[in-house]
């Protein structure tokens, strides 16, 4: 009888983990469709520029950046301002060195949907390195390629363009 209990347990428990990795976090089931496909997997930041083209003072000109979009509909960005960034004149940083540090830099996770029609993606920001920027961000999207991804980023103070580029 123990025998069949936990043979039944092992099943449940299989079924469970089967049908929890087919969701997303909050039951949103993972991007199914051929658009959403193309946005799985690892990218590099490329380039952020603003409306006029040129880079955006807030990550400057070198930005450095990786985002992932994995099958499962989770996502995770994570941007700074500069490949060489100056480090703290001691083993604490002062206010000023802390802010600076802080500010510019880009980092959440969450999961994401495709809307092809709208040609959006949303993250839904579960994390943020920024406490007030929590919940949903919306981005349109565009492919150059299959390896290159436009993201705009519509904020109407500041609009850019995040490039980013498939790594193989």
């Amino acid at each position: 009888m123990h025998r069949i209990a936990t043979r039944g347990r092992l099943l449940f428990l299989a079924s469970l983990i089967v049908w929890l990795g087919s969701v997303g976090a909050g039951g949103k089931s993972a991007p199914q469709d051929e658009t959403a496909g193309r946005f799985i997997g690892t990218w590099r930041l490329v380039s952020v520029v603003g409306a006029n083209g040129e880079p955006t003072a807030n990550f400057g000109p070198h930005p450095v950046g990786l985002l992932i979009y994995d099958r499962t509909g989770h996502m995770a960005v994570q941007i700074m301002p500069d490949r060489v960034r100056p480090k703290y004149a001691a083993a604490q940083p002062t206010p000023d060195e802390a802010r600076a540090a802080l500010m510019g830099y880009v980092a959440y996770f969450g999961t994401y949907t495709v809307d092809e029609h709208a040609q959006t993606v949303t993250h839904h920001r579960d994390g943020n390195i920024t406490p007030a920027a929590l919940g949903d961000t919306v981005r349109n999207y565009k492919f150059e390629t299959d390896d290159r991804l436009i993201l705009a980023q519509a904020d109407q103070n500041q609009p850019s363009n995040l490039i980013w580029e498939r790594i193989k």
